[in-house]
């Protein structure tokens, strides 16, 4: 069996999603190879050729490739999807645009967010908001599979694998117009290892930014927000933790003055220690906290920056 994982990056760095995408396409067996889709992606292929357990890494650049549209990479993955069983992809924003894609020009059904690979053919992988797993078992030849990269653990390092340069697709009906990107001296919200998210009842934008902005700071920490403080214009959506935002798993997540509705559980619950500020004692955040306080958080957190220092 030969699996095909296609790189996340950000044209000059490899993301960790794509270690842990490398983790489970490991799982399935056979060999792993790593297409890098990219302009001027050089050094993005050299990192991936030492992740440990890959046999070599394909580089396929050009003009049309750097922005990672969904047409350009299905026109470079379909032609080289022949010389493989499956091609797993981080599901990552991109990875849930152009996947559907590859998978409807293959002609198979796509498999995505898993949590666990059971068998060559059968995963895991999460509904209704995370409250229940469903396992699914696949009849198709070749897969197509996005993974929840928090629920993996990253591939080291130590690898030496070769990298072949490829052709690369085209687009020729789609074109990159622009983005609006922002801009944080902050970790990314995605691989921060800490992470402080707050909620509603912060009572406004100002109020958010001034609680939890010092923290943050304070820890070397993410900032987040739950779908209720971005939707009153507390947080940026960028900052959406939840089913519907970022799906975050850091060694350290804080929440404040979130109730902790399923929607967002469902995007934080696999942090390894979660820390849970709230005053209603009967929250549901404090059934996944690990450490739960009761308390106002215009008391409780005054008081945690100086215990900090």
């Amino acid at each position: 069996m030969a699996v095909l994982v296609i790189a996340d990056h950000d044209g000059s760095a490899l993301r960790d999603t794509t270690h842990k995408t490398v983790t489970a396409a490991g799982q399935l067996g056979g060999d792993v190879d790593v297409l890098v889709v990219g302009q001027g992606a050089q050094g993005v292929a050299d990192a991936a050729a030492r992740i440990a357990g890959v046999r070599k890494v394909l580089l396929a650049e050009g003009a049309g490739l750097g922005k990672a549209l969904a047409e350009a990479v299905e026109a470079t993955v379909v032609p080289l999807a022949a010389g493989y069983d499956a091609v797993l992809a981080p599901a990552t924003t991109d990875g849930k645009n152009y996947a559907p894609r590859i998978a409807a020009k293959l002609d198979v059904a796509p498999i995505s967010d898993i949590v666990e690979v059971v068998a060559p053919d059968t995963f895991v992988r999460p509904i209704y908001a995370g409250n229940a797993l469903e396992t699914i078992q696949t009849s198709d030849a070749k897969k197509v599979i996005t993974v929840r990269s928090t629920a993996f653990a990253a591939a080291g390092e130590g690898g030496s694998a070769s990298v072949e340069t490829v052709a690369g697709g085209e687009a020729p009906k789609t074109n990159f117009v622009g983005e609006e990107m922002v801009k944080s001296d902050r970790p990314e919200l995605g691989a921060a290892k800490i992470v402080v998210s707050g909620g509603r009842a912060l009572g406004s934008a100002e109020e958010f930014h001034a609680v939890m902005d010092p923290l943050a700071d304070k820890l070397g920490a993410a900032v987040g927000a739950s779908r209720a403080a971005v939707d009153a214009g507390y947080a940026p959506n960028d900052y959406q933790v939840g089913q519907t935002g970022k799906v975050v798993a850091p060694q350290l997540y804080i929440a404040i003055g979130i109730s902790g509705a399923i929607q967002h559980l469902a995007g934080m619950k696999d942090s390894k220690v979660i820390v849970a500020i709230n005053k209603d004692p009967d929250a549901p955040i404090f059934q996944v906290a690990d450490y739960g306080l009761v308390a106002d958080y215009k008391t409780a957190v005054p008081e945690l920056m100086a215990a900090l220092g």
